[in-house]
């Protein structure tokens, strides 16, 4: 397969999951756009391997946790929950409002974008890009103990962080 055919068949796809593993989609055209011109100047390696999308994929998570170590170390953050106000505002309602299911689905990407970049990527890869622990393990290059335990946690966080902006205390 040429790297023309392949972007013109697999760019929506692969932008469509940077989009749901940074959570910003100028950030996940840029992640994307940096992966492709690596892969163009590689190609030959890329299309040698035995499935050149999960290849691509892997250089995309790859790009995404460098990304996010770099930015770990210079950019100060804030912590803003909103969750509590989107629920309560929802409450009531027969039918869903579309601006509910977007401000719903931006929260859940706002959730993730806490969790570090491993976990977040290891949710991301096992609920949107629906892969098994073995698949995870090679996508991220770890063991499958280790996708486990940080899809576990990752969870765990997101179940706490839920329970808190909910007002519960359990």
């Amino acid at each position: 397969m040429q790297f023309e055919q392949y972007v013109t068949e697999s760019r929506q796809r692969l932008y469509r999951f940077a989009v749901v593993l940074s959570g910003d989609t100028v950030l996940a055209e840029e992640l994307l756009t940096d992966v492709l011109g690596r892969a163009f100047e590689r190609w030959h390696q890329v299309s040698a391997a035995s499935d050149s999308h999960a290849y691509v994929r892997r250089m995309l998570v790859n790009e995404f946790v460098s990304w996010q170590r770099r930015r770990a170390r210079t950019v100060p953050h804030a912590e803003v929950t909103q969750l509590a106000d989107l629920r309560a505002s929802r409450l009531g309602r027969a039918a869903p409002d579309p601006g509910d299911v977007q401000a719903e689905r931006s929260a859940l990407l706002d959730e993730l974008s806490r969790l570090p970049a491993r976990q977040r990527a290891a949710i991301v890869l096992r609920y949107y890009e629906d892969l098994g622990d073995d698949d995870i393990a090679a996508v991220l290059g770890c063991r499958i103990g280790t996708v486990r335990s940080a899809i576990s946690r990752g969870l765990a966080a997101l179940r706490i962080t839920t329970t808190y902006a909910e007002g519960r205390t359990s």
